[in-house]
């Protein structure tokens, strides 16, 4: 039989799902702007058995899987229910042009907004040979360094040494911008408590003691919110301190949870809900959620950034 170059490459093109050759593939870092106000949010689009999946990240919450998906050419659309202040079935319509999207979301509530799309980095990075002195975030005195996202509404305070939220309200984020790092950070979560570490600003790491069976594995203490969870599961201790040490470099994520290694060098896949924005790529705050529950301690907050 004689060799045919082209009829190969035709028949190799063929084989290749269309999804994999879609425009929409891939990760997406979102970012959504409604008269009501702007914020982010986070798209991956993959295959499961030969068809196209989607899972979104919207507002707050979790990730989820969409439902309803429609994929013509440089068209995508689907549906979830999003959460503003209740459950909104939302509608999400999406056009590829130029490597980038835009797109429009239509809310059940009658709120519609305007979606701007970009590559979500891959964030590939090399853990750096050493690390410098850790640094502390928090002085134990004030709260010099920190501001609170809804001034008006804050009720983080320092006492005795401890950054306390004594009853729910703002959140509160470091004026330190980081990139890498490795951080310690001690807690001390009531029962029945619910709070968040965001790394960069964007990853929660879940602290919580909600009542027990409330969670799964992936939205438990020491989870990032959603995404990854635990390796072992530890006792639970509300009203008694505790402590994070996180390693993060790019996207891999390394968590140690009162000495037990809990996440090991995983991936990160995007943002989780509630955070501060979607542009991935820059270095973000130390961001620590204060609007679910009071009661919340934290304490000797250090940061270790890459030796230059």
């Amino acid at each position: 039989m004689k060799f045919n170059p082209l009829a190969l490459a035709l028949a190799m093109a063929m084989s290749i799902p269309a999804f994999a050759a879609s425009p929409f593939a891939g990760r997406w870092d979102l970012t959504i702007t409604t008269p009501q106000g702007t914020y982010p949010s986070w798209m991956e689009f993959t295959e499961k058995d030969g068809q196209p999946q989607v899972r979104v990240q919207g507002r707050v919450s979790s990730v989820h899987l969409v439902k309803d998906l429609k994929l013509a050419g440089s068209r995508l659309s689907f549906t979830s229910s999003e959460w503003f202040d209740k459950p909104i079935q939302v509608t999400w319509q999406f056009d590829a042009a130029g490597g980038n999207l835009i797109g429009i979301q239509k809310r059940g509530d009658g709120v519609d907004g305007r979606i701007a799309a970009v590559p979500a980095p891959p964030l590939n990075r090399q853990a750096p040979a050493a690390w410098n002195k850790p640094e502390p975030l928090f002085n134990g005195k004030d709260l010099t360094g920190w501001e609170p996202d809804a001034p008006a509404d804050n009720h983080w305070k320092a006492i005795n040494g401890e950054l306390v939220n004594v009853t729910a309200g703002a959140n509160i984020r470091n004026t330190r911008k980081l990139q890498d790092f490795k951080l310690h950070i001690e807690y001390n979560c009531p029962d029945l408590g619910n709070s968040g570490v965001y790394l960069r600003g964007r990853y929660e790491i879940q602290v919580d003691y909600e009542a027990p069976g409330t969670n799964d594995e992936f939205h438990s203490m020491g989870s990032i919110y959603g995404f990854l969870k635990p390796s072992v599961a530890l006792p639970r201790k509300p009203g008694q301190w505790e402590k994070f040490d996180v390693t993060l470099v790019g996207r891999n994520v390394t968590i140690e949870r009162n000495g037990v290694l809990i996440i090991d060098h995983q991936e990160i896949p995007g943002i989780t809900g509630g955070a501060i924005d979607s542009r991935e790529a820059e270095p973000g705050p130390l961001y620590i959620q204060g609007d679910h529950t009071g009661g919340m301690k934290y304490r000797n907050i250090t940061i270790s950034v890459p030796k230059t």
